[in-house]
């Protein structure tokens, strides 16, 4: 192989790269400008084997959405148009919130909720507007529907 032809590989490689990052964040920009929030989340948080503690691993950037009785998250990394992770207000109960750890990722003045559904248990990072809507959106299913919905205190 001659070095003209590992550079012209290098260059394909490398114009790859660039193409799949500008699509991933033109996809990232068009959810945002169709009403989607920007949040963290993810399961339930394992335990740390060497400490005990939760551990601050497994953290997803998504983009949420509101539709209905349903909040849609999508990740960011992927290429998938379907949600990852749909959370159903009529089954959904803020079990617990807290800031973020040391070691997570969030801004400091972003609230981790703990949510319980049926679906499992789950943590979601999000920056004050963003919370201040999704308390919204929760607590405003119309009379006379039970949601199920508690807040923590």
């Amino acid at each position: 192989m001659t070095t003209g032809m590992i550079v012209e590989i290098v260059l394909a490689v490398v114009l790859l790269v660039i193409l799949v990052v500008s699509l991933l964040a033109l996809r990232r920009i068009q959810q945002l400008r169709r009403g989607g929030v920007d949040v963290a989340l993810r399961p339930s948080p394992p335990l740390d084997t060497a400490t005990g503690r939760p551990s601050d691993r497994g953290w997803r950037t998504g983009v949420g959405r509101y539709r209905g009785n349903q909040f849609r998250l999508f990740h960011v990394g992927g290429l998938r148009t379907a949600p990852r992770v749909v959370l159903d207000r009529t089954e959904l109960e803020i079990v617990d919130r807290r800031p973020p750890r040391d070691g997570e990722m969030h801004a400091a003045t972003a609230t981790v909720l703990s949510l319980r559904t049926r679906g499992g248990t789950w943590e979601i990072a999000m920056a004050p507007d963003v919370l201040t809507g999704f308390s919204s959106w929760l607590e405003s299913i119309p009379p006379g529907r039970s949601t199920g919905y508690r807040q923590a205190s």
